[in-house]
């Protein structure tokens, strides 16, 4: 049989006056310097320790630290290495922290307990005196009856200390008394008799009442639970005993039952033997010697886990009480797991074989369902494979192996949503993996941590964007070991973003030149391009191409992507053709005959892309006469009949065209025609003919006699030539 006293109370009061033992710089500080705890309870003695960081030259270290409760001959017995305390007890890890932690606490731990901690120091050790008293009582808030001063009147005593303002609940024989129920007052009045017992209660903890005791005689009809709360392991067998009396008469029949049973009594009201209910058929033994009974269950099961009470009848009592019995708690043994070092094909970790009840004790170990042979603790450390499965049982009990422990199966991956995912949508990756210990997960992108702070086994994309596609893996990881999963590909659809256009070659674009314009978005599905030219549509396709660029072909274009999912128009990008210039134009103001002393402006202009540079010259003349769109001459006079011409040139090019000046002194517009048609048609015959006559009449004049004289004119002019800037229309005098 192996069976526990379990935690039925609870710690119930804790005298919180902060008490700091030391001086200067040395001290111990108890929060609490007393207590009271319940049996088989998990108890904590806050504490917290100071010391001077250096003295002298040496900087300090603590090199020890204890708890004791006693001497051997003058050396302190660390709880750690007591026996009674053999896996009980827990010092904090915390630096400067020394809170003793006791678990499953029995009546024999209560004593004071005291800290010392020792340091690298030549007498640099301190211990924290007085210390802190611990009382442990079963059950923690224990109230005991006790007779009163005062005749025919009982007390109510509460054991370490009083609630503030406790209300009191009184039994008699098991069964509360109604006018005494929640009163104010501790004490209780009646007429007793050897045949009555009684018993009370704190209100709110009636589960912890007092034991049952005779005010007259010590014969009274009662019945005293050895234990309130019992856990054991599942499988194993557990003792359930009470003493009883019957003020001396004899007992017809006696039982165990359970309340929670009820629903299988023929009337709720009427409890019935536990013997005759099937749910325990075979495994209920009752061992009866006077005065004591003990319910004996074997094989013990999870839904065994109840409350147990003992009842009697004699000829002319009953004994119905609405007393707690005995709860039975049966939990199922577990592996603990606590890792100890990690590489990379195995790990090393400590196996603890436990429950809620505490340690197995004597253990069988399994690993991949063979017994670990020559392991019989209830602690195994060992190297465990990422394949291992291991398992602990009660020592004679190996029917009931605990749940098996071993490191995560290879993890496998799922996605929330079906078939295509489209950007903005609501995406949930879920890792998942057979682990125990329960695994952790992490996820990863492309080898890149996503969740290294805050390990889930969801990934959630709220709102999934483009740049979320790519490769994710997790991975599962617990005490025994890491498995990550596969890859799993994430594609995000969604329509194409703003184009981008690129013209090649860049820069300045010559005409005759060859150019490309590109167009590229981001999309998924790949997108489809259509470009245009203003409003007009073009050629689809991602690029447009002139093989021979003209000046028509400047102007503003952009390009259309789209997809199943949108579409999208590109910024607009302006093609400046460059070319040189055209052939020039020439006018000249004003129109018709030109008089002499008039003034006559020459104009120039050229189709030119950059815009073009203009220079005047005369035929046959070096120098250039002006610069400029615009060519004025304030007097024109016959001398400067001529042949102009002007000259358009810029970085592409240059071109240039003629004009033919003529000034006459005539008024009449036909004349001036007549005369310029003769000179331009027929000058050059007439100016032959002349030539010819000249030289006969030389030689006729020759043999003639008398001769007339030739007079010579000289005419002496300075004509002035005005430049006019198509730019700034500035006016200015040119000297021929």
């Amino acid at each position: 049989m192996s069976s526990t006293a379990a935690a039925s109370g609870f710690v119930a009061f804790l005298l919180s006056v902060q008490v700091v033992q030391g001086t200067n710089d040395w001290g111990v500080t108890y929060t609490s310097t007393e207590i009271c705890a319940s049996k088989g309870s998990t108890v904590e003695l806050p504490c917290t320790y100071k010391y001077p960081s250096r003295q002298k030259t040496r900087y300090t270290t603590v090199t020890n630290q204890l708890w004791f409760t006693e001497f051997n001959g003058y050396v302190h017995v660390d709880l750690r290495t007591d026996p009674q305390y053999s896996g009980r007890v827990e010092y904090s890890d915390d630096k400067k922290d020394c809170t003793l932690t006791i678990t499953d606490v029995r009546e024999s731990d209560s004593a004071e307990y005291k800290f010392r901690f020792i340091t690298n120091h030549d007498g640099g050790s301190y211990t924290g005196s007085p210390g802190v008293t611990l009382w442990v009582t079963d059950p923690g808030l224990q109230v005991k009856v006790r007779e009163s001063p005062y005749r025919d009147q009982i007390e109510c005593h509460i054991i370490c200390h009083r609630p503030d303002h406790p209300s009191y609940i009184w039994y008699k024989n098991g069964q509360k008394i109604p006018a005494a129920t929640s009163s104010s007052s501790y004490y209780y009045s009646d007429s007793f008799s050897s045949a009555d017992s009684y018993s009370c209660a704190v209100a709110g903890h009636e589960d912890s009442p007092s034991p049952s005791v005779c005010v007259v005689g010590q014969s009274c009809n009662r019945v005293t639970y050895t234990h309130r709360g019992i856990c054991v392991f599942r499988g194993s067998s557990v003792d359930i005993s009470c003493t009883y009396s019957s003020n001396g008469y004899d007992v017809d029949s006696k039982f165990w039952f359970s309340p929670e049973r009820s629903r299988q009594w023929l009337n709720p009201s009427q409890p019935e033997d536990l013997g005759g209910d099937s749910q325990y058929d075979g495994r209920v033994q009752v061992i009866t010697e006077r005065g004591r009974s003990t319910l004996r269950i074997t094989d013990l099961t999870e839904s065994d886990s109840a409350q147990y009470r003992f009842k009697f009848r004699t000829g002319s009592f009953e004994w119905t009480s609405s007393l707690p019995g005995t709860t039975l708690t049966v939990t199922a043994l577990q592996v603990q797991v606590t890792r100890i070092k990690v590489y990379q094909s195995y790990t090393e970790a400590e196996l603890k074989c436990h429950s809620s009840c505490g340690p197995a004790g004597r253990s069988s170990w399994f690993k991949n369902g063979e017994e670990i042979t020559g392991v019989q603790m209830s602690s195994y450390k060992g190297v465990f494979y990422p394949g291992d499965i291991i398992s602990c049982a009660l020592k004679g009990h190996e029917t009931y192996v605990s749940p098996s422990v071993y490191a995560p199966k290879p993890p496998s991956v799922s996605v929330s949503h079906a078939g295509k995912i489209m950007e903005g949508s609501s995406v949930t990756l879920t890792c998942s993996s057979d682990a125990n210990p329960a695994a952790s997960y992490t996820w990863y992108k492309e080898n890149v941590n996503l969740k290294a702070v805050r390990e889930e086994a969801q990934l959630v994309f709220r709102s999934i964007q483009s740049s979320d596609s790519g490769e994710y893996y997790c991975a599962a990881e617990n005490e025994l070991g890491r498995r990550t999963s596969k890859n799993i590909s994430i594609e995000v659809t969604y329509a194409p973003k703003l184009p981008s256009v690129l013209v090649s070659p860049s820069g300045e674009i010559e005409e005759g030149s060859s150019v490309t314009l590109s167009c590229s978005s981001d999309a998924n599905p790949a997108a489809k391009y259509t470009w245009y030219k203003m409003n007009q549509t073009l050629t689809p396709g991602d690029t447009y191409h002139f093989t021979s660029i003209t000046l028509e072909d400047s102007g503003i274009y952009h390009c259309k992507s789209e997809n199943e999912y949108g579409q999208i128009t590109s910024n607009p990008v302006h093609i400046d053709v460059q070319y040189a210039p055209k052939l020039p134009s020439v006018s000249v103001s004003p129109s018709g005959e030109i008089k002499e002393g008039s003034s006559v402006t020459l104009t120039c202009s050229s189709d030119a892309n950059p815009a073009a540079n203009y220079t005047w010259y005369r035929e046959n003349e070096d120098s250039t006469k002006a610069s400029g769109q615009i060519f004025i001459i304030t007097d024109f006079r016959a001398e400067h009949s001529g042949n102009y011409y002007c000259e358009a040139q810029s970085k592409r090019g240059r071109r240039n065209s003629t004009l033919y000046l003529l000034a006459v002194a005539g008024k009449s517009t036909m004349m001036i025609n007549i005369i310029r048609l003769t000179l331009v048609v027929v000058g050059p015959t007439l100016l032959l003919l002349f030539c010819l006559w000249m030289r006969k009449k030389k030689t006729l004049s020759s043999t003639t006699e008398t001769h007339e004289p030739i007079e010579t004119m000289e005419l002496e002019s300075d004509p002035d030539y005005t430049n006019v800037s198509a730019l700034n229309s500035r006016r200015r005098s040119t000297s021929m």
